[in-house]
This record gives structure tokens, C-alpha cells and sequence, in this order.
């Protein structure tokens, strides 16, 4: 049974409709784990959003770890000792739980190295690997701005380079024909990166449901930063294009 850490900072819908859905997938069998506890940078009473995550984790019965980083930053000279001291007490107060994956669900903080090398953490990230780095809306306008022909999500390892840990699971879908290029040729740019994000944001739920379960079925497992397949050899990350399209009924893509 897979142990998982569950970071998220809480801030919005997609933060609760995320840990009903992997919570959903562990209760029917379909992810072999369980979430030993939810850990957010936010406290309660400081945003209703949060507030409401927080009464979401209670409900599943969860331990529930809050500490604030802005109480760290105000009281810091340079933004690397606040984030420093900030991942030394997030290991104290997580160490017992001892996860052994840790996933970042909405965790709108930078993680520091001493923290991502300590724990195996994987995160969302809203592009194919080696694609834009950067939040979800700078990465799509890069999409737009390049011209790409598909985009993507992917799970990656969280290493201290931000965005470029080595790809565990990801997919792609085209972002020319159709709708797209009617877009393009009108040169709505807004209709466009909606479109896009859309698209991406139908893939992200399956997309990490799917590679927990491939984590908690040794599938996919991960050994002092490398990633590997239930064989024991190395690998570029598991393509899961065809049985998320599957899932989402596209199979034409």
C-alpha cells in the first residue's frame, strides 16, 4: 500500500475536487494506497477557499498540518532562508508519517532542495516534458506564441530545478485543426488559450489518478531521482495519451 503525503495550499475548487477524486480512486480499490496526511502552507481563517479545503480534509477524518510561510517570509532577510527554514519545520511536523511519495496537488509554494531531496515528491505540471515551464497561463501563451502543434500535462519528480525534474507519466493532445485553427485564423488569442487550458484541465484529474495507481501497483517506481518500469529499467516517463483519450472518449486523437 502506497503512503502518500498530500501537499496542496487549498485555493480554490479544483484544490477539494482533487482530493475527493484521488481519496474516491483509494476507497474503490483503484489506487492501492491511502493519504497518511494533508500538509498546506495557508492556516485556517486566512482565505475562505483554504477554509473550505480544510473542512473537506476533516470530513475524510485526514491529519491535517498547516503552517503559514508567510509567517516565515515577514520575519526573513533573504527569500532563501525564509524557504529554508520553512522546509526544515514542514520535515519535522511530516517525518513520523514517513510518505513514501509525496504529492504536490495545488501547491502554489516553491519547494526547497533540502525538502525535495529529502522526500520523494512529484508534482503537476500543465506541459508535455521539456515544454514551457512557468505557471498554467504562462505556459499556454508560450504554447500559442511558439506556434506548438499539441501540448500536454505531465507528473514529474520535484527536483531544485523548478519544472524540469524528470518526467514519471504524462499525455498530449493536438492543438492545431479544428476549433484551434478557427481561432487562430480570427486571431482570438483569449478563445484560444481557453480552449487550450480547457483541454489540458479534462486530463489532469485522470492524469495523476492514474499514475498513483501505476506508483501503488509498482507500474512505474522511483529510486534515488530515477525513474523506472515494473522491469527495473530506465525509462522517459509513461505515455498515458491513449488511455486517457480512452477515458475522456476521444479515441480519434
Amino acid at each position: 500500500m502506497l503512503n502518500i503525503g498530500w501537499f496542496s495550499t487549498g485555493r480554490d475548487e479544483a484544490a477539494r475536487q482533487l482530493l475527493v477524486a484521488v481519496q474516491q480512486a483509494i476507497d474503490t480499490g483503484e489506487i492501492d494506497g491511502k493519504i497518511s496526511f494533508v500538509f498546506s502552507n495557508r492556516e485556517p481563517g486566512e482565505a475562505v477557499e483554504s477554509d473550505s479545503f480544510f473542512d473537506l480534509v476533516r470530513t475524510y477524518q485526514l491529519p491535517l498540518i498547516c503552517l503559514p510561510h508567510r509567517q516565515f517570509k515577514a520575519s526573513a532577510e533573504k527569500n532563501s532562508e525564509w524557504r529554508y527554514r520553512h522546509g526544515m519545520e514542514a520535515n519535522s511536523l511530516i517525518a513520523n508519517f514517513t510518505p513514501e511519495i509525496c504529492v504536490l496537488a495545488g501547491y502554489m509554494l516553491i519547494v526547497g532542495k533540502e525538502l525535495c531531496q529529502r522526500y520523494t515528491m512529484i508534482n503537476l505540471h500543465p506541459a508535455l516534458p521539456v515544454g514551457p515551464t512557468g505557471s498554467w497561463q504562462e505556459v499556454v501563451w508560450s504554447l500559442i506564441d511558439s506556434g506548438a502543434e499539441r501540448a500536454g500535462a505531465m507528473m514529474h519528480l520535484v527536483t531544485p530545478e523548478l519544472d524540469r525534474g524528470p518526467a514519471i507519466a504524462y499525455c498530449s493532445f493536438p492543438i492545431k485543426g479544428g476549433s484551434f485553427d478557427e481561432y487562430r485564423a480570427k486571431d482570438d488569442r483569449n478563445s484560444l488559450f481557453q480552449l487550450i487550458r480547457n483541454c489540458e484541465l479534462a486530463r489532469e484529474f485522470p492524469l495523476i489518478i492514474l499514475t498513483l495507481k501505476a506508483l501503488s501497483r509498482g507500474e512505474i517506481r522511483i529510486r534515488d531521482g530515477v525513474i523506472l518500469n515494473s522491469d527495473g529499467n530506465t525509462f522517459n516517463g509513461y505515455d498515458l495519451t491513449g488511455k486517457i483519450d480512452y477515458l475522456l472518449g476521444e479515441h480519434s486523437l
